[in-house]
């Protein structure tokens, strides 16, 4: 069992900068891969960003660039450094873990976070 918190979420302004944490529970944090995703009001939530196991990152078209996700396997974090905020990142952001290998789609995760509210303003 895996329990993810994230943090860090808020209001910023376009152009403005935020990063999100999320700590996970458990000593096996180094076996899963780990994603963000966010649900804006009225919208399916979509994929934001994985990294895997060993590092290597992957990200939606619409983030490439801006955003930036990491890890910190002592400490059990994953994190998403968030640039150039625009209105259209307004969502709850969610942290997800999946065993081994990262994927795009948020029914292949295990474990979800209570999510973190990001609103940006214009």
């Amino acid at each position: 069992q895996v329990q993810l918190v994230e943090s860090g979420g808020g209001l910023v302004q376009a152009g403005g900068s935020l990063r999100l944490s999320c700590a996970a529970s458990g000593r096996t944090f180094n076996t899963y891969a780990m994603g963000w995703f966010r649900q804006a009001p009225g919208k399916e939530r979509e994929f934001v960003a994985a990294i895997s196991m060993s590092g290597y990152t992957y990200y939606a078209d619409s983030v490439k660039g801006r955003f930036t996700i990491s890890r910190d396997n002592a400490k059990n974090t994953v994190y998403l450094q968030m640039n150039s905020l625009k209105p259209e990142d307004t969502a709850v952001y969610y942290c997800a873990a999946r065993k081994y290998y990262y994927s795009e789609f948020g029914n292949q995760y295990d474990y979800w976070g209570q999510g973190t509210q990001v609103t940006v303003s214009s």
